[in-house]
């Protein structure tokens, strides 16, 4: 990791803890619902950063919650230009983490593997075999044995 990565990360972890602690302590908006920052990205350049959250609730509250968001995006980079202390202050743009969709799908896919497997075992366990237990068995002696 380069000199300039390493930042770029250090910057965006402070950036999703600025905003997580700000969401929670000072912004008092009602559509904002149980809201989870997650992840925060930031380019090379410093100067556009996207932050990850996931609300919990249904697709009304996602909805409610993005706006709640946008309309705070302002205060927010406020705060967090003046907590990092650097000299450009980068845009903030906020993007909803498919983190629990996609869990939920792969979850939702392995009950499914799950069942799959549960129905080969009911068939193999009561299944037989079509020419017999011993298909090679024969009722003829073996040539050379006496």
């Amino acid at each position: 990791m380069t000199e300039m990565d390493a930042r770029a990360r250090k910057l965006a972890d402070r950036i999703r803890e600025i905003v997580a602690e700000t969401l929670e302590r000072r912004v008092k908006d009602p559509r904002l619902g149980f809201v989870t920052i997650t992840d925060a990205r930031i380019t090379n350049d410093l100067r556009d950063a996207t932050v990850f959250y996931t609300v919990y609730g249904d697709e009304t509250e996602r909805v409610d919650t993005g706006v709640a968001l946008e309309s705070a995006k302002g205060m927010l980079r406020s705060e967090v230009g003046k907590q990092t202390g650097v000299r450009f202050t980068p845009t903030l743009a906020f993007m909803l983490d498919g983190v629990q969709e996609n869990a939920r799908h792969i979850e939702d896919l392995l009950q499914q593997a799950r069942e799959a497997d549960a129905q080969v075992h009911r068939q193999a366990a009561a299944a037989q075999y079509a020419a017999g237990a011993d298909a090679y068995r024969t009722d003829e002696p073996e040539a050379g044995a006496q």
